[in-house]
């Protein structure tokens, strides 16, 4: 089903729109919040509020790009549970991504010097539309999808390694590119 019609099932407040949702973007949802979360349990209540979510909001919004959109709301609600539930464990593979990205930020970025959230964003976009498609997908599903090396490796069809190897160019490149445009020191 397309995308405006599913949005249109919203606005006719239609059960129908959960399900062509489900169906649509069930399996993509489940794996960002999978790779946050790790529980599966976790993972299903988690796509339930977003689901829920998205009911509350179209209407009145009506996103533009609906699987941006509800991949948005998934991943800030798994992100939301993550930081409740993980007061005292660790979910190796998504605070690993982080860790890997902290570290390419890290001296100069203070919370004293409070950047607007509107210019960091700007920034990155701008990093990101200044790489090529396929290093922009590996940083994308690595710092937003939180894929791991071996699932963005079968994706691209490179090795582990290889991937591992350009994302630590892509954080330099980054943390440089943030440096040259008065973000970081």
């Amino acid at each position: 089903m397309q995308d405006e019609r599913i949005i249109d099932l919203f606005f006719e407040r239609s059960e129908e729109a959960i399900l062509a949702l489900e169906q649509k973007y069930g399996k993509l949802c489940r794996q960002i919040s999978a790779n946050i979360l790790g529980d599966s349990g976790a993972v299903e209540e988690c796509l339930n509020d977003s689901w829920l979510g998205v009911w509350n909001v179209i209407p009145p919004q009506k996103p533009r790009h609906l699987g941006s959109f509800v991949c948005r709301i998934v991943r800030n609600l798994s992100l939301k549970r993550y930081r409740r539930d993980s007061a005292q464990k660790r979910n190796s593979q998504f605070d690993t991504a982080l860790e890997e990205l902290q570290d390419c930020l890290q001296g100069g970025f203070s919370a004293e010097r409070q950047l607007e959230q509107k210019e960091l964003v700007k920034s990155i976009e701008g990093f990101l539309d200044s790489l090529s498609k396929e290093n922009r997908v590996i940083f994308l599903r690595r710092y937003w999808f939180s894929d791991s090396y071996e699932a963005i490796a079968k994706r691209t069809g490179r090795s582990e390694k290889a991937i591992s190897v350009r994302l630590v160019r892509l954080r330099e490149k980054l943390r440089t590119y943030l440096i040259e445009r008065g973000m970081l020191e």
